[in-house]
Formats: C-alpha cells, sequence, structure tokens
C-alpha cells in the first residue's frame, strides 16, 4: 500500500492559492532560524508548497533548492519566482527520492510535510535527508506528536494502518497516512544525526501537537 499520498490533497490547495492562506506566509521560527546560516548558504526546502519558505530564503540570497510532490505548488514558485527575478531551484519530486547528489546543502527546511506516509516511507525520507547534507549541515523540521493521537480520534474516526501511522475519516488531508511519533521515536529514527533541539508543543489550536526538531548531520 502507498502511504506518501497527502501531496494529492495539497496539489488541489495550492492550485485555489491566492495569497491569503496561512500556507503562504513564512514561519517566524524558520526565518530566525536562518539568521544562524551563513550568507549565501544552500538550502533545500523540502516539501515547499506555494514557497512561502523557499522564496522568502531566497529573496534574502540563499542558494535555494525547493521540492514538492505536487506540481500545482512548484508551479507557483517558478511563478512567483520569475516575477520578482529570483534564482531558485524548484522541481517536482518524492522526499523519498530526493534529485540531488550528496551533501549537497548546508541546510534541509521541512516543516509539516516528512510525517506524511507510515515508518518505511519516513526512514527512507530521513536517509535522504542526511544523504544530501554535508557533514554538519543543519535540519529543521516539525513532525506530529503521539499526544496528538486522541485528540484527531475525538474529532474523527480513525485507525493504525501500520505502527505509529493513522488514517482519520473526513475533509482535510488525514485521509492519508499520518505518522505521530514519541520522543524516543524521533531519536531512533534521527540515529544519524546529533540534536539541537526536540520540543513537542501545540500550534495555532488547542490539541495541535508537534514536535520541532533541530539537528545536525553527524
Amino acid at each position: 500500500m502507498k502511504t506518501d499520498t497527502a501531496h494529492q490533497y495539497w496539489g488541489t490547495e495550492w492550485a485555489q492559492a491566492d495569497g491569503s492562506s496561512k500556507w503562504e506566509r513564512p514561519e517566524g521560527e524558520v526565518m530566525e532560524f536562518a539568521q544562524t546560516l551563513p550568507a549565501g548558504a544552500s538550502v533545500l526546502d523540502l516539501g515547499a508548497g506555494v514557497g512561502r519558505h523557499a522564496l522568502a530564503l531566497a529573496r534574502q540570497g540563499f542558494s535555494v533548492a525547493a521540492l514538492d510532490a505536487a506540481p500545482e505548488g512548484i508551479a507557483e514558485i517558478d511563478r512567483i519566482a520569475a516575477a520578482e527575478g529570483l534564482t531558485l531551484d524548484a522541481r517536482v519530486g518524492m522526499m523519498t527520492e530526493l534529485p540531488f547528489a550528496d551533501g549537497s546543502f548546508d541546510h534541509v527546511l521541512s516543516w509539516n510535510v516528512i510525517y506524511h506516509g507510515d515508518e518505511e516511507v519516513l526512514r527512507s525520507t530521513i536517509a535522504e535527508i542526511a544523504r544530501v547534507l554535508k557533514p554538519g549541515g543543519t535540519f529543521l523540521g516539525t513532525m506530529l506528536s503521539a499526544r496528538r493521537v486522541p485528540v484527531e480520534r475525538a474529532k474523527a474516526p480513525g485507525r493504525e494502518i501500520s505502527r505509529n501511522t493513522w488514517v482519520f475519516e473526513g475533509p482535510g488531508d488525514k485521509i492519508h497516512p499520518h505518522y505521530f511519533c514519541t520522543g524516543r521515536d524521533l531519536l531512533d529514527l534521527f540515529s544519524a544525526f546529533e540534536v539541537f533541539k526536540l520540543e513537542d508543543r501545540e500550534h495555532e489550536t488547542p490539541g495541535s501537537w508537534h514536535w520541532h526538531l533541530v539537528m545536525e548531520r553527524l
């Protein structure tokens, strides 16, 4: 069973992008971390959507690549980059097979992305992130917290289709598989990395628990 399918939902969302969605505004945490990177650092925005982070980082002079499985998002990134005269490498592709050479990037960003799939998908994706990062390169990302599962189950019927991987009925993207994990799970999954930060906190709404990760490639 293919589990990395959520881009099918998000492609329809990206096709309606009009500048009004929260998914079109960069996260303060991402932009704050970018200030710690060397000038001109090479950055991969993995699961870039319509480019809220990739475009913002390119405007700041970073060497940016953007990858998303939904062609609608990449088309919007290309449109905006062309209109603004930005140099940006935007590609359609799956997170389990990154189309970049080993050690291509100083930093990989993946905000609310890599948990879209089962553990096999996740482990393949993390291995790819490690592969394309330079030794000592950094990763900033988010993961769904296991403490969110009861919150989702209270909202809609759901079932665990494999270890830590859930699907839920109803509108939105959670009809597609999502991976929910503990801190111990994350330490195992990211064993090729040194942990700089591991924090579980709510996002905009009560119960919206996400892990926030900052890692360094060993």
